[in-house]
């Protein structure tokens, strides 16, 4: 361990996107179904032997507005990973050690100790003065694959530039 837990990709148009991974032999994960969050949604599409695929979009029209992902799409495209989230057995003890190295962490741990998912995003790498990429890492328990709406929203709003 770690291991690549999921990568995610951000789109103007999720069902355009999802095409493509389909393509690859992705499928859409039903029992989680489509993600909704207050300004934004996602889907994850799974493939044996691979790590899960997140894509995320803003909702079209007054609902999406304040999402951060139109301007991160309409600055980088949607053709480049977001982040890659790394699977750890223990997030504090990874985030000390990351730390010890010189990476910088947006925000605080989500996801309370001792519950089946806890998240962390580093600070955005910048391209052109704009948030660019982050790494993620995310610990798991009890077997739980999927991903909380609060927390995915909480993480999202970590990497906000000022």
């Amino acid at each position: 361990m770690p291991l690549i837990d999921h990568c995610t990709l951000r789109t103007h148009d999720v069902d355009r996107r999802a095409q493509e991974v389909i393509g690859y032999g992705f499928a859409f994960d039903r029992s989680i179904g489509a993600l909704e969050f207050d300004t934004w949604w996602a889907r994850v599409f799974r493939k044996p032997g691979y790590p899960a695929l997140f894509i995320d979009q803003a909702f079209v029209g007054g609902r999406g507005t304040g999402s951060l992902i139109p301007g991160w799409v309409d600055a980088h495209g949607d053709r480049r990973f977001h982040h890659i989230a790394l699977l750890v057995e223990e997030i504090e003890t990874a985030i000390g050690v990351l730390q010890n190295k010189g990476v910088a962490f947006s925000g605080e741990i989500v996801g309370n100790r001792g519950s089946d998912l806890r998240q962390i995003f580093t600070k955005p790498e910048l391209k052109d003065g704009k948030a660019f990429t982050v790494l993620e890492l995310i610990e798991r328990h009890n077997g739980y694959a999927g991903f909380l709406p609060p927390q995915a929203d909480g993480l999202m709003e970590s990497t906000r530039l000022p």
